[in-house]
């Protein structure tokens, strides 16, 4: 008996639409990070990249659950002595809710060279007018098209 090995040209990508109003940061970001490593697909493979094109709308209303909006939040250094820079999860919304869902989305993908090519498959709008209508199958479930 062979196992069956998943080769490049068997890989089909859709379109996942995602809409982010009234829904938790971190539940969210959990179900797109399935749809971008394509593990919902039944001939996944680790080492390539099987995911699909997620589009995030109306992510300006995104939630954040308990104190998290004061208590979370994301580092940098910019390798300067003095560069330490700090940004609770709260101030990031309101200055770009894009960058803080992707930054959760990023940090849920795996950590090798498929990550940034999945990342470039993420698509974030803060409203709900997209370029990308004509992309989507209709499915039936959670409100996805």
């Amino acid at each position: 008996m062979t196992t069956y090995a998943t080769k490049l040209s068997d890989i089909k990508r859709a379109w996942h639409l995602f809409d982010a109003k009234d829904q938790v940061l971190g539940r969210l970001a959990t179900q797109v990070a399935v749809k971008l490593i394509g593990k919902h697909k039944p001939y996944f493979t680790p080492h390539l990249d099987c995911g699909d094109y997620v589009v995030i709308i109306n992510s300006d209303q995104v939630v954040v659950t308990g104190r998290k909006k004061d208590q979370k939040s994301y580092y940098g250094h910019s390798n300067y002595p003095g560069g330490f820079k700090s940004i609770t999860i709260g101030e990031q919304l309101k200055k770009d809710s894009r960058k803080a869902l992707k930054l959760t989305i990023s940090k849920m993908l795996p950590k090798n060279k498929l990550r940034e090519p999945r990342l470039n498959r993420l698509k974030i709008f803060k409203d709900d007018k997209h370029p990308y209508q004509d992309k989507f199958v209709k499915e039936a479930n959670n409100g996805k098209k």
